[in-house]
Order: structure tokens, then C-alpha cells, then sequence
């Protein structure tokens, strides 16, 4: 490695959360501790920020010590996703001892033999598919393991794995006009009807997604290497139980998006309903009681690391908030646009997102934190509320692509043995062209008087 190459290298993941911990603790002795006053949202129980309220309190400085438990701390409040990681993966290592997701990449190999290109755009559409319509995000991790097997027998890079499942998932959230997590809970928030602009919104969700898989495919086959031999379970055809097993997965996901968007499940309830297909797979498969519980144990070793990375990303929150520093951040951030026309002042909301998104990675959080200064906000500018939900979309929910407070990208980055600066050397030109298309869309909105 030459000594350039070494410059660029940065510390593995866990480092750089570890360094954004420290950064937040000494934030909070160098910004004014401030608050907005804060009601509880009767449609969602949800607290949301009282527009024009926002006040100085007394400083609240995090030490080095604070800055430290504040990393159990963080395990414990995402706990939920943790846990949801760890359950999943397990119930995909079942899936891949099971030995079916090998024999069905290998047919998928030998059906687009000759167009293996074409894997990009079929694993990118599944993956923006979960974005679009749950957000899909921690249950990546446990994918990853079988996105690599593919890549390497089509010989594509372990970035590209990441490129059609966190990236493609990303981008489908940031765009997506259903999104439960993003888009609903902001327009709800902002007292905008839900999923109003759902055409505007997928009239550019369709160019985004075409823009990220174009440069995916471009990116796969200049990077391309020499397919990987394919061996064992991989050379074999589907067998009866597979089709069993294949549909036991189609159907999870089912009724996990179908309790995602109808039932309003949380983490917990995903958990379960994964670690169901888990052991009915291992049933189906007999592989027996014993083998099941030998593959899921595997499967929670495997997923450690990445569980970790978003605990530890969770923590960054958790010293900003204690230091009464988020509402500081935000206020001062959002304020000045209050003094610029207009259209200008759309697009300064957007870059601000993604500002504020580093601290708050929440989609949701954001939503609830930023929506109630910004809809007053954009009465008195004479801007619709959907321009300034759009605003969020293009600027906060998109920086998931490429934010190192995101746990979940951290953990799918670590868990493909994808470096954080490989990845943002791949993924930043791509999300600034993005961004730069959600700023045309929103110049569009503002133009036509989306509303």
C-alpha cells in the first residue's frame, strides 16, 4: 500500500462512532444548552417541538466519563433494533444452512448467464422495494452474507453488494411517497394529508432509482474480476423442500411490510415474526431442533459486530441530548431562512436536513424535531407544506446513504468488509447528484404549486 493510500485509510467503523461519541461530548461545552418546549401529538403519542418556543437553558456539559456510559446507554435504547438484528440474522442462517439460498443463487447465475449484469437492477428494485414501503434498513445486515455469495459468483465487488441493497434501500426511502417512517410521519406532523403528492413523488423516485442502478451497473462491470467457481449446494439445482423454504421467506416479508403498514408493528414484533420463519425452515429443511439452534447461534455470533456498531452510533444521539444540544443545533440551523426568498429558502431547508440528520439519523426523530419549526415557517414564506416535507425527504432521509451516525449502514458496510471511505468515495458523487435532483424537484414543486 503506498503511503498515499494509507493517508486515505480510515479507522474501522467502530472507531469512528467511538470518535463522534467524544465530538458530541465536547460539543455540548461549547454550544449553548437550549430547548423548545415540547406536546404530546394526540394522533401518534408521538412529542413534537412547539413552534417559536425555543429557549436557553441552563448548560448541561457532558464529561468523558458521562460520554462513556452513554455507550450502554445507547445499546440499551436501541435495543429493540439490536435485537431485531441479531434475530434476523439468525433466521437467515438457518435459511442459508438450509442450504436453498445457495442451489437459488446458483440457478439465478445460470438462468442470466451471459447477462449476469442484470443481477444489479432485480437485487436493487427488491431492496428499494423494502425501502419504499418499511424503511428497510437494519434487516440488511443479516442479508449481506448471502449479497456476497452472488457478487462474487458474477464477480462484481463486495460495494456493489452494498450499492443494490443499503444503497437501493436508501434512496427508496428518500424518495419513496409511502414511507411510514419518512414521508408519512413528516406530512402528518406538518399537518399535510397523507401520501398527497404521491405522483410527484414517484415520478421522481423513478428517476432517482434509475440514476443509482445505472451507476451501480457502470461501477459493477468496470470493477468486475473473475467469477468465483461455483461449488457444492451452488452447482445443484432447487429441489422440492426449496420451493417450501423460498416461499416461507416470500411470505415473512409479506407479512412483515403488511404489519409494518397496517398494523403499525414495531421492531419487536418483526423480531418474532422472523424468528418464526427461522424455525420453520429449519423444520421443513430437518434439519432438526438441535441443527436449527447450532445455526442460529451461528447466525448471532456473525451479527455481533454489527449489533454493536448500531449501538454504539445510537449513543452519539444520546450525548447530544443529554447535553440539551439537538434544539440548539437545529434552531440554529433553520432560523436564518426565514430572511431568504422563497425558493431559496426551500433549498437552504434541504441542505439543513442533511446537516441535522448527522446528529438526529432517526428518520422519525428528524420528522418530529424539525416539522413543527419549519411548517410555520413555510406559511410565512408563502411555500407549501409539501415542499417543505419534500425538503426533508431530499435532505435528511437521503443522508442515510452516506452518514457514519447510521448505524445501520455502518453495520451492513462492516459486515461486507466494505471500508467507510471506499463506500464514500462511491456513494458521495452519487447522493450530491441526487440531492442536487431532489433540489430541481423541489424548484418544480415550488413552480407548479405542489400541494
Amino acid at each position: 500500500m503506498t503511503t498515499e493510500a494509507r493517508r486515505a485509510r480510515l479507522p474501522d467503523p467502530l472507531v469512528i462512532l467511538l470518535v463522534g461519541v467524544l465530538i458530541a461530548a465536547a460539543a455540548s461545552w461549547v454550544l449553548p444548552a437550549g430547548e423548545f418546549d415540547r406536546v404530546e401529538d394526540p394522533e401518534t403519542g408521538r412529542m413534537v417541538v412547539v413552534a417559536g418556543t425555543y429557549h436557553a437553558v441552563d448548560p448541561s456539559p457532558v464529561g468523558l466519563f458521562d460520554a462513556f456510559v452513554a455507550l450502554p446507554v445507547g445499546m440499551a435504547e436501541a435495543a429493540d433494533v439490536i435485537f431485531l438484528v441479531f434475530l434476523i440474522g439468525g433466521a437467515f442462517t438457518v435459511v442459508d444452512e438450509s442450504g436453498t439460498l445457495r442451489r437459488a443463487i446458483g440457478s439465478l447465475v445460470r438462468a442470466l448467464r451471459g447477462r449476469d449484469v442484470l443481477v444489479v437492477p432485480i437485487v436493487s428494485i427488491f431492496f428499494a422495494i423494502g425501502g419504499i414501503a418499511e424503511n428497510m434498513a437494519e434487516e440488511i445486515v443479516a442479508l449481506v452474507p448471502v449479497l456476497l455469495l452472488l457478487t462474487r459468483r458474477v464477480g462484481f465487488t463486495p460495494l456493489v453488494a452494498v450499492a443494490m441493497s443499503a444503497g437501493a434501500a436508501a434512496v427508496g426511502s428518500a424518495f419513496s411517497p409511502i414511507n411510514p417512517f419518512g414521508v408519512l410521519i413528516a406530512q402528518n406532523v406538518a399537518d399535510v394529508a397523507p401520501t398527497s403528492g404521491w405522483a410527484f413523488r414517484t415520478v421522481v423516485l423513478v428517476v432517482a432509482l434509475s440514476l443509482w442502478i445505472a451507476l451501480t451497473m457502470r461501477y459493477a462491470v468496470t470493477t468486475r474480476s473473475q467469477p468465483e467457481v461455483a461449488t457444492g449446494d451452488v452447482e445443484r439445482s432447487l429441489e422440492r423442500r426449496d420451493g417450501l423454504v423460498l416461499t416461507i421467506v416470500a411470505l415473512t416479508f409479506a407479512v412483515a411490510v403488511w404489519g409494518m403498514l397496517g398494523r403499525g408493528w414495531d421492531f419487536n414484533r418483526l423480531s418474532a415474526t422472523f424468528f418464526i420463519m427461522g424455525l420453520l425452515v429449519g423444520l421443513v429443511s430437518a434439519m432438526g431442533v438441535d441443527g436449527t439452534v447450532r445455526a442460529y447461534v451461528k447466525g448471532f455470533r456473525e451479527m455481533a459486530y454489527a449489533a454493536i456498531l448500531i449501538g454504539v452510533a445510537r449513543a452519539i444521539s444520546v450525548v447530544l441530548a443529554e447535553g440539551q444540544i439537538i434544539d440548539t443545533i437545529v434552531h440554529g440551523l433553520f432560523q436564518p431562512l426565514e430572511h431568504l426568498p422563497a425558493l431559496v429558502s426551500a433549498l437552504g431547508m434541504t441542505v439543513a436536513h442533511a446537516v441535522v440528520h448527522v446528529p438526529v439519523p432517526s428518520n422519525s426523530g428528524q420528522a418530529v424535531l424539525t416539522m413543527p419549526v419549519l411548517a410555520p415557517l413555510s406559511d410565512l414564506l408563502g411555500l407549501s407544506r409539501q415542499v417543505t416535507v419534500l425538503a426533508y425527504q431530499y435532505g435528511g432521509v437521503l443522508s442515510d446513504l452516506i452518514i457514519p451516525t447510521n448505524g445501520a449502514l455502518m453495520a451492513v458496510l462492516a459486515a461486507a468488509g466494505v471500508r467507510y471511505e471506499e463506500w464514500l468515495g462511491f456513494a458521495g458523487p452519487r447522493f450530491l447528484g441526487l440531492v442536487a435532483l431532489g433540489m430541481v424537484a423541489i424548484a418544480v414543486a415550488v413552480g407548479i404549486g405542489l400541494s
